[in-house]
């Protein structure tokens, strides 16, 4: 990743998912030190934390939340000790709370030479995206090395998450996009959204311009002919600390989520969560007070408080948040976090919890 992300400390996420919906009053997030203040009226909604156990130390999480009692997923970026740095997997059988490690998505002798031959130096795998369309399971992944955008965002598909589906397997697909030292942007951290035309997009970023979306085509989940970056969200200070974009749609918008800040610094880490919302994938993605977040804006969601710091690196499935953030109860180690999504009586999201709000 940029300058923020250290190499072997990113992962994935998820899509195409409805989220709970909460009615309520507005909640607004207000930056405190040490913590989250957040300035509530009555009756205003709150997250609902889903505490975890089992193996659950992750970066980037990628969620997928099964149906009904079905098992749910997390990718994650891979760990350079462990078959030459591919996506980790994990699954959880009781809804979230506890969570098995299973692997990586492909081994050694199927690594993506491709991919290193193209950014010299990868060691691992970063920032996993999943979404399934037509019965097909897309993973898109990042790999490059920490303070470069000499990036490659690669693509493997499976017909199921089930490792014991024997039609499991991940197939390479290749290159999706990448970015050059002459490229103002990084092509790491792919996210995908479909639009209300059935249209993917792929948004990705990190530092450098900030956050870029370009236009797929199905059924092989690479760019569309002719397609070219669009810039949707950027910080304007440097070192333009924004990256990790990930859409969730809801009631007739799309919110973009991203992580603000300096990523993979254990308990100094300054990661947040902020958001903006379009009524197009494409923008122009607003804030509360019609900030574009190409003009450095983004509304704060999700920040620091207590043992639970710098919170990021998010997706969303299903109504539940999946974010890692570092924990310092344990010296800082990076660990995966749940919560389902509550939503305001403007239609914003809601990711701190009632406790939080409390102060």
């Amino acid at each position: 990743m940029p300058e923020g992300d250290a190499a072997g400390a990113r992962a994935p996420r998820p899509r195409r998912r409805g989220l709970l919906v909460a009615a309520a009053v507005a909640a607004v997030a207000l930056v405190g030190a040490g913590g989250v203040a957040v300035a509530t009226r009555p009756g205003a909604p709150a997250a609902t934390e889903i505490p975890v156990a089992g193996d659950v130390g992750v970066h980037d999480p990628a969620l997928v939340v099964g149906d009904g009692d079905g098992p749910w997923y997390v990718y994650s970026t891979g760990d350079e000790r462990e078959n030459a740095g591919a996506v980790q997997v994990r699954r959880s059988t009781d809804r979230g709370a506890t969570w098995e490690y299973l692997g990586t998505a492909w081994g050694p002798s199927d690594s993506p030479r491709w991919a290193q031959e193209a950014v010299p130096g990868v060691v691992n795998y970063w920032a996993p995206e999943l979404y399934e369309h037509d019965g097909t399971w897309y993973l898109y992944y990042a790999a490059s090395t920490f303070g470069s955008n000499r990036s490659v965002i690669g693509l493997r598909t499976s017909p199921t998450l089930d490792p014991e589906d024997p039609d499991y397997g991940w197939v390479d697909r290749g290159e999706v996009w990448r970015s050059e030292p002459a490229d103002d942007y990084n092509a790491i951290d792919p996210g995908i959204v479909e639009d209300a035309d059935g249209t993917p997009w792929m948004l990705f970023g990190s530092y450098w311009s900030g956050i870029q979306v370009v236009e797929l085509a199905w059924p092989d989940g690479l760019p569309a002919a002719g397609a070219s970056p669009v810039g949707l969200a950027s910080r304007l200070a440097a070192p333009h600390a924004v990256e990790a974009p990930y859409v969730v749609e809801h009631d007739g918008w799309y919110y973009l989520l991203v992580s603000q800040d300096a990523c993979c610094q254990g308990t100094d880490s300054t990661y947040k969560i902020a958001v903006g919302r379009s009524r197009d994938v494409t923008g122009p993605y607003v804030t509360r007070d019609g900030t574009d977040l190409l003009l450095d804006g983004g509304d704060v969601l999700l920040e620091t408080a207590g043992d639970r710091v710098g919170p990021g690196g998010q997706s969303a499935s299903r109504g539940v948040l999946a974010y890692h953030y570092y924990d310092a109860a344990t010296g800082g180690t990076p660990t995966l976090g749940l919560r389902e999504i509550a939503w305001d009586a403007e239609g914003w999201p809601v990711l701190t919890t009632a406790d939080e709000q409390a102060g």
